[in-house]
């Protein structure tokens, strides 16, 4: 059996501010942050901030750190590249990214992230 990926329709592209998240529900209860960035390319990470545990990553700032698209936590300020969902702060964690597209005007997120969550110290 092929595996068929599930996709969560999140908004209206044209709703997305760029330079602001927005908190997307999964179908099974996981929570993404979804970005739209200044050239209009979209990224999505997990909401959760793994040091905190708190649901705030689309709340977050968006920046650039050494050339990388980042969003900081608007909790602990760790930041996190929008390409792998690693922290720059701590490279032993990592925030799950998931791929998303847009169908006529509506962005989607994937169900599964494409890459997982990552701790290797302590939990929050």
């Amino acid at each position: 059996m092929t595996h068929q990926e599930i996709w969560t329709a999140a908004c209206a592209y044209e709703r997305l501010i760029p330079g602001r998240g927005v908190g997307v529900l999964l179908d099974d209860g996981s929570q993404v942050a979804l970005f739209r960035l200044d050239d209009g390319s979209l990224h999505a990470l997990g909401n959760i901030d793994p040091f905190s545990g708190a649901a705030v990553l689309s709340r977050g700032i968006l920046g650039d750190r050494a050339g990388r698209a980042v969003v900081q936590s608007p909790i602990y300020k760790q930041a996190f590249a929008l390409d792998d969902g690693s922290c720059l702060d701590d490279p032993a964690v990592a925030v799950p990214v998931y791929a998303t597209r847009v169908v006529g005007h509506v962005v989607q997120v994937a169900a599964e992230p494409s890459t997982p969550y990552r701790r290797t110290r302590g939990a929050p």
